[in-house]
């Protein structure tokens, strides 16, 4: 890319000069669609942020929430961070690094607020699993998050995995972190005051990455695997986990005023966004950069993406202690410049290279106006199914099989916090400091969301909610990750707006402040666009860290809860068997039955909840059984077993009119069966029967294992 003939003419109005070579480098990235949200900010208004456990909200590196002090005894209030990000572009490019350094910016962004990472939250979209591009992405990728997250000791706890052919030339990678502080710890990205010195902590910085903002701002070229090589950056995870271990040490000892870690568009983003903030400017020594390489140039000092960096605020009084920290932790650093009330000024041995107002290059790019086309609605086609091989099929397809291969690579128990591991509706993470119980949820379902943008995206947020209330938690907040293909197609803009907006509206249904998040736009390749994708990270709190697990416990009652819809848009079954439907139809009082959900699952009675979500009430059934525990289960039709409305969970209980009164005027709530000691689980279905063995089911289930080891 280069900037636009557009852009250029602004600029130079805006400087009463042309840009220099270097100038005009620094806008090209940060008015690229990726730093600037031109074609997405105009949208985002839709997102409420508001909320008493606000603390820190959209606009810094990552938001800030207050967690309800279920101890007693807390000295100071308990807060975590939230922040999520993409690294698609990069991923396609390098499957290993792209996914490794897009774990290693998430976590930085954590530390910029003050906090200490304690959770990752990884969701991975791929094309169809059938193909051996899709599995040496998949393997990479993993690899990639689980060697950066292991070693770095940040335990990865949740997430999804989906496959979908429209990803086959551009998968996502998105992740989420949450971190931990207390108030007296807080740190943001604006600059405080002028004199203040700006430190260059961690790595030194080389030519790799060079103008990856502007490189996830086009659609990826058929020859982008090789091309585009030099854009992706290198990690080091070692590095990274000194720089968390000082930039504890920093925070602990009030060195910091303010920190932006360098992601995007390298120094020239960090710190001109840092002082932008603040509404003032800097001046900086680009020779005094600790560099890797020699003779780097000042565009390329300026831009490069080099892993493992952070740029903070410091007294001149601290700037010794910050030198001596680092140096304890054998971190690189460089005091490269200043905070002042004058204009973003970089020199290079003795010569401005830029001298641009700081306000005007980290927040005047203008928003797009762009067209766009209704989606379309499904139409009803739906096809003859047998109720043994649909079973068979929707159960073993590899969106709704088990996903243990991926997350047995994550280490997910470092640190001590993890009360409920991977592989559950929700992780839930222990946060003694407040007695509280932290659930997190991570994910979206692109076949919903390509059936139906608005309401697709709608049950993205129900669902993450839902998983939340199982496991006993109440939602607290949320961020986002907007995956889109292509703003100038109308068709790929209208579907991007729908999300949008549908992700808006159920949050705002459910009283959950969307808090900060991320959006990555054409995600198009030779292949085609990327389905409209509302990756959702939602966080819930609970008293106490004990949770009901999704596994039978063999001596209750099996109830529905919630209400169906007699519809099959966006279902696995569709997606296997053929054929199309309308979107199921979503409760109106959304709320109030994740609430509900919420106290039933904390009830002594209740033994173990599950949300319904992929593959329907028939892909629930088969994850509840065990060897030892099975399920006798009825129900009417082939429908009521495979469609996929969330806001539901199979719940066992050994008091069932508790659950019933609790649900009353609420929503629904149907027996099914009972647990069995047997291990099978055993289906009527009209007038219909199937009992498969848990063995049985977990070869169906076993698909991504029996190809990938």
């Amino acid at each position: 890319m280069s900037l636009p003939d557009s852009d250029r003419e602004l600029v130079t109005a805006e400087l009463g000069r042309d840009p220099t070579q270097t100038e005009a480098a620094l806008f090209e990235n940060l008015w690229s669609e990726h730093c600037a949200y031109r074609s997405s900010r105009p949208l985002l208004s839709a997102f409420s942020s508001d909320g008493e456990q606000v603390v820190v909200g959209p606009g810094d590196d990552a938001a800030v929430v207050r967690l309800p002090d279920n101890d007693g005894d807390a000295d100071e209030e308990t807060y975590i961070t939230m922040g999520i990000e993409s690294h698609n572009h990069p991923s396609y490019v390098d499957p290993y690094d792209g996914a490794a350094t897009g774990v290693g910016g998430i976590v930085r962004d954590t530390l910029s607020m003050g906090a200490y990472p304690i959770a990752l939250a990884d969701s991975l979209y791929f094309g169809g699993f059938d193909r051996e591009h899709t599995r040496y992405l998949l393997d990479g990728v993993v690899e990639g998050i689980s060697d950066y997250g292991n070693a770095i000791g940040v335990p990865t706890v949740a997430g999804s995995v989906e496959f979908h052919d429209d990803y086959e030339g551009n998968p996502l990678v998105n992740v989420a972190c949450v971190g931990l502080l207390d108030e007296e710890r807080l740190v943001t990205a604006e600059a405080q005051q002028p004199g203040n010195k700006l430190v260059l902590v961690g790595n030194a910085t080389g030519r790799d990455g060079l103008g990856g903002a502007s490189f996830a701002s086009e659609d990826l070229a058929e020859d982008a695997e090789t091309e585009d090589r030099p854009a992706v950056q290198v990690g080091d995870p070692y590095s990274e986990k000194l720089l968390i271990e000082a930039n504890e040490d920093l925070i602990d000892g009030d060195l910091v005023q303010s920190a932006r870690d360098l992601g995007a568009a390298g120094l020239g983003g960090a710190s001109s966004e840092l002082v932008a903030k603040g509404g003032l400017g800097a001046r900086i020594e680009l020779e005094r950069v600790h560099q890797r390489e020699p003779n780097m140039n000042p565009l390329e000092i300026v831009l490069a993406e080099s892993q493992e960096r952070m740029c903070y605020e410091v007294r001149p009084e601290d700037v010794d202690g910050v030198a001596a920290i680092a140096e304890k932790y054998d971190l690189g650093c460089s005091v490269i410049g200043e905070v002042t009330d004058g204009n973003y000024v970089c020199t290079f041995e003795g010569e401005t290279v830029v001298d641009v107002p700081a306000e005007f290059l980290a927040d005047g790019a203008p928003m797009n106006d762009l067209d766009t086309v209704e989606p379309e609605q499904p139409q009803r086609d739906r096809p003859d199914i047998d109720l043994a091989p649909a079973f068979e099929a929707v159960v073993s397809a590899p969106n709704t099989a088990s996903k243990r291969w991926v997350y047995r690579q994550y280490d997910h128990e470092v640190g001590a916090r993890t009360a409920l591991r991977p592989g559950d509706d929700a992780a839930v993470m222990a946060i003694r400091e407040a007695g509280t119980g932290l659930a997190i949820s991570s994910g979206a379902v692109p076949a919903w969301t390509d059936c139906a943008p608005y309401d697709g995206a709608r049950a993205v947020a129900l669902e993450n909610a839902t998983n939340l209330a199982a496991k006993g938690a109440t939602p607290l907040a949320a961020v986002d990750c907007l995956n889109g293909g292509n703003p100038e197609k109308p068709d790929v803009y209208g579907r991007f707006t729908a999300i949008v907006d549908g992700l808006a509206d159920m949050c705002r249904d459910l009283s959950v402040p969307v808090v900060g998040g991320n959006v990555s736009l054409y995600n198009d390749s030779v292949a085609g666009p990327i389905p409209p994708t509302p990756t959702l990270a939602m966080v819930g709190a609970k008293a106490g860290y004990d949770a009901p697990e999704a596994a039978l416990d063999g001596a209750g009652i099996l109830l529905l809860v919630g209400e169906g819809s007699d519809a099959l848009g966006g279902s696995e079954l569709l997606a296997q068997v053929g054929g199309s439907d309308q979107f199921p139809t979503l409760p109106a009082n959304a709320s109030d039955v994740v609430s509900t959900l919420a106290e039933v699952a904390d009830d002594d009675a209740t033994l173990a909840v599950h949300d319904v979500s992929n593959g329907g009430l028939a892909v629930t059934l088969a994850e509840m059984v065990t060897e030892d525990i099975g399920a006798d289960v009825a129900v009417d039709d082939l429908v009521t077993l495979f469609e996929e409305t969330p806001g539901r969970a199979v719940v066992e209980t050994t008091d069932p009119d508790a659950v019933e009164a609790a649900f009353e005027d609420v929503a629904p709530v149907r027996t099914l069966g009972e647990a069995t000691p047997d291990g099978t689980l055993s289906l009527s279905v009209g007038g219909d029967n199937l009992a498969v063995e848990a063995a049985e089911i977990a070869s169906l289930r076993d698909v991504l294992e029996a190809e990938l080891d």
